[in-house]
């Protein structure tokens, strides 16, 4: 999914620094001559570190080139854009952040999840399954209410951890969950389960990164709203 913007400023850029969640399909509609620098990232595995982007960025800008930051989804949601924003303002850098659709709207609308409803839920929180040191460690009583949808990206690592905290500090063991893999492209895959069985079901579908979880009474919608089409 693209937005019209995006893709005037891809198509007016000299260099591309795009990442992992970055289709072909996408990429093919950067300028033809633009250079392409390839700084994907998946769990456990840079390519390229968050500060080497960050010094690659502004010496190509520095260069004198329009240099374009490509990225899958939203810049500023778990999509690291304002730690690189912060680098380009300390370094005098003018840029404008464009943005893009987050993977949460992409794959509940493709899969038939709306992220609320006036009977299932009155909100919708997004959390990060990974945190900078590694670790797992969230705001659990927060994230364990009751009528709400919770949003998970990057949770697929701690998927044990995460569902026995939900649990342990009061969601239902059957409370539904979709796991997508790739939402919106044409290899997305889906998988619902719940709490309790959620981290098994992945294991035995092979399920892989990048996923994002949706967690809540608004996935039993999904049989009824998914069009296979």
């Amino acid at each position: 999914l693209l937005t019209f913007r995006a893709l005037r400023l891809m198509q007016k850029a000299d260099v591309v620094v795009y990442d992992r969640l970055v289709s072909k399909q996408i990429l093919n509609l950067v300028r033809r001559d633009a250079d392409k620098f390839y700084v994907g990232k998946k769990a456990s595995n840079h390519c390229v570190p968050q500060d080497q982007i960050n010094t690659l960025l502004v010496k190509l800008a520095k260069e004198g080139k329009r240099v374009l930051r490509l990225k899958g989804g939203d810049p500023y949601i778990f999509g690291r854009g304002g730690e690189e924003a912060e680098e380009l303002v300390s370094e005098g850098i003018n840029f404008q952040a464009v943005p893009g659709i987050t993977s949460a709207a992409g794959a509940s609308n493709y899969c038939g999840i709306p992220l609320t409803h006036r009977d299932f839920a009155q909100s919708v929180t997004f959390a990060t399954g990974h945190l900078k040191d590694n670790t797992v460690d969230l705001n659990w009583p927060a994230l364990a209410r009751e009528n709400q949808t919770l949003v998970i990206y990057m949770g697929l690592g701690g998927l044990e951890v995460i569902s026995e905290q939900l649990i342990a500090h009061g969601l239902a063991s059957d409370l539904p969950v979709a796991v997508i893999y790739k939402a919106t492209q044409p290899d997305q895959r889906i998988l619902i389960s719940d709490l309790a069985n959620v981290k098994q079901r992945v294991l035995e579908e092979e399920f892989q990164t990048p996923s994002i979880l949706i967690i809540g009474n608004v996935v039993k919608l999904y049989g009824r709203l998914h069009s296979p089409g």
